[in-house]
């Protein structure tokens, strides 16, 4: 039996979309669904306070009302829950170092809370050993359609390999698009940069278009910065998949410009594969 995929499950109205994103996939890849709510239970000597039975019954209700109209929404699902006593982030991360990803809910575009990631998502994004899809509530499916940000001075074989399995699992055609040729600060500079880069990109891909020849693949060079280049290719995408470097110690984890704008403003759900 295939690892599953889990799904962090809170009270906010982005919990269910992402429950039911994760789903299908699941469904798609025939693997389990498992939804995790972290509780952070009251130190052993701390005062047992009124309200903390009712709080518990609140969120096992959640995850009981949750697990019913996924089963109903999506026949044949394999579906379990539980309530996970520990703080948010650890719990994550230790249950997604055994799934096959994590899926999360992320803030809604165009609202002020969009426009910062919270500290879960920050810290789960940068220390995951295992993809982490950010899926808003608004998002719907689109098409079957793959979009990847391909960096040329980096490793991209688990980025790439993540898309072209999506893809070729939907049915869709896969958009490579790498940014920043000819850009500031760029050393793809004039015709003759944006050739190497054109060069540099097939030869990428090659090795990934032998091994998938069902899914046709498009590519795409654009000057536009890199944050910025990524989003205008990704409208008409139903997943937008970008790759992570390691990321270093710190209290507030170092994602990116491109994770970072892609999470908070990309028309799709985002796929963020950690590399190396």
């Amino acid at each position: 039996m295939g690892a599953p995929i889990v799904v962090g499950v809170d009270g906010f109205a982005e919990s269910p979309p992402a429950a039911h994103w994760a789903a299908r996939e699941a469904l798609l890849r025939d693997l389990r669904l498992r939804l995790i709510h972290a509780w952070n239970p009251p130190s052993p000597e701390a005062p047992t306070l009124p309200h903390e039975d009712d709080l518990h019954y609140w969120a096992q209700r959640l995850l009981t009302d949750l697990v019913g109209e996924l089963r109903d929404a999506h026949p044949g699902l394999r579906v379990s829950a539980e309530l996970v006593p520990r703080e948010t982030v650890p719990a994550l991360l230790d249950a997604a170092r055994d799934a096959e990803m994590l899926v999360l809910g992320s803030r809604g575009r165009g609202t002020p809370g969009g426009f910062l990631l919270g500290s879960t998502g920050r810290h789960v994004l940068a220390h995951g050993e295992r993809p982490v899809i950010m899926v808003h509530a608004d998002d719907r499916p689109l098409t079957a359609d793959v979009t990847v940000g391909v960096c040329l001075r980096e490793t991209n074989e688990e980025t790439l390999r993540f898309a072209f399995d999506a893809a070729a699992r939907r049915g869709g055609a896969l958009r490579a698009v790498h940014a920043g040729v000819g850009g500031p600060g760029t050393e793809e500079v004039g015709a003759a940069g944006a050739s190497a880069a054109a060069d540099a990109l097939d030869a990428a891909l090659r090795p990934w278009r032998e091994k998938y020849p069902g899914v046709p693949v498009a590519e795409a060079l654009t000057s536009e910065r890199p944050a910025l280049g990524v989003m205008h290719t990704a409208p008409g995408s139903g997943l937008l998949v970008l790759g992570r470097e390691e990321t270093g110690p710190g209290p507030v984890p170092c994602l990116g410009s491109v994770i970072h704008a892609a999470v908070h403003h990309a028309p799709c759900p985002v796929a963020v594969v950690p590399c190396g």
